[in-house]
């Protein structure tokens, strides 16, 4: 019999291990441990050993922001050698940008880190919580061979980290992942679409380290297009410091073009450097820029294509690859490709041979 797997449980804080108390639930020290304990399926030899750290203070993920992403991130490097997979408790309000920054910061992952959490805490009689921690441990105890990157399981069905939106605030299936279909569907069984997993990277002595890019220093950001939109709101979003920032356009990439002062505006921005990147602001489908009239006149002032990338996936990419020291010419281009499976390439940029190799490589990160 094969020894059983060992997974390191990143415990970030959020409603799973929350404690009710008289000014509303909140999540306390050493809480969701003793809940654990408590319950003997956790003990069963079905699941993988696990251990679990805990941040000081634990948080709300509203709180997060990428100095705790490099904590996590951090956490999984001092342990990596030692865990066949680690799993990240984490509320869900902005588990998708942890998600996506993750997928980003440990660069050539091969283990498995899984992000789960609940909308109801697992104290409560009824709630999510105990099946999501069961199945994601189990996920990572069967499958922590073959499975090396980042992803979010929730309520029966598991997902790529950085193709992830949280879509519902009372719902039990809280997640979706609309432009990419689901890696695995929990019912009866476990099942896994083995043909949507990334690559499984060589897993060797001397591979058993991880190197994480740290997120936080580069200034990028994200705005909602609207109807009645006054210049002046973007300029301020564009204003300096900033290197780069998410648009989240109407429909397939498109904006209002005719607004001579709205064109201006993102045409001096893009001269001197900032990386303007257009994403949809509808659920599903792509920002193409090259469809409509209104997305080529975006083209012509330098904003580059998104595609399919959520708002989340996309910000955290910008962090990333602003990070790296790469200049504004490298980063559009990279913003258009896919590294860690983040995007959909157009078919037409694929025929053109302008999409890079899958995975994003050391040599890929290296090559100007």
């Amino acid at each position: 019999m094969s020894a059983r797997a060992k997974i390191f449980i990143v415990y970030t804080g959020g409603t799973i291990g929350m404690r009710k108390t008289p000014t509303g639930y909140r999540p306390e020290p050493g809480y969701l441990q003793d809940l654990l304990d408590r319950i003997p399926h956790f003990s069963d030899a079905e699941l993988p050993l696990f251990d679990i750290e805990e941040f000081d203070p634990l948080l709300d993920s509203s709180d997060m922001n990428p100095s705790h992403w490099l904590r996590i991130a951090d956490m999984i490097r001092r342990n990596y050698a030692a865990y066949d997979g680690f799993l990240v408790i984490h509320g869900t309000d902005t588990m998708s940008f942890t998600a996506a920054a993750l997928s980003f910061m440990l660069e050539d992952l091969a283990k498995p880190v899984l992000l789960t959490g609940s909308q109801v805490p697992l104290e409560e009689l009824r709630n999510d919580a105990q099946h999501n921690l069961l199945t994601s441990l189990l996920i990572l105890g069967r499958h922590h061979a073959r499975l090396s990157e980042v992803m979010v399981f929730f309520a029966n069905q598991l997902f790529r980290g950085n193709r992830t939106s949280k879509v519902s605030v009372d719902s039990f299936d809280a997640f979706a992942s609309p432009n990419y279909p689901p890696l695995g569907r929990v019912g009866i069984d476990i099942k896994i679409n083995w043909d949507l997993i990334l690559p499984a990277r060589a897993r060797t002595p001397a591979l058993d380290m991880l190197e994480i890019v740290e997120l936080g220093s580069a200034t990028v950001g994200a705005f909602r297009l609207f109807p009645g939109l006054k210049p002046s709101m973007l300029e301020a979003v564009l204003a300096p410091p900033v290197q780069g920032v998410v648009i989240e356009c109407f429909g397939a990439g498109n904006a209002p073009t005719s607004d001579a002062a709205f064109m201006r505006v993102l045409e001096a921005a893009t001269a001197r450097g900032v990386v303007v990147v257009a994403v949809t602001q509808p659920t599903r489908g792509s920002a193409n820029l090259s469809i409509y009239r209104t997305g080529r006149m975006l083209l012509e002032v330098g904003v580059v294509s998104g595609f399919d990338m959520t708002t989340e996936a996309a910000l955290a990419k910008l962090f990333y690859l602003f990070e790296k020291g790469f200049s504004p010419t490298r980063v559009k281009r990279l913003m258009q490709q896919s590294l860690v499976g983040e995007l959909t390439v157009p078919t037409e940029m694929i025929d053109a041979g302008e999409q890079d190799s899958m995975p994003w490589t050391a040599a890929d990160r290296e090559a100007t």
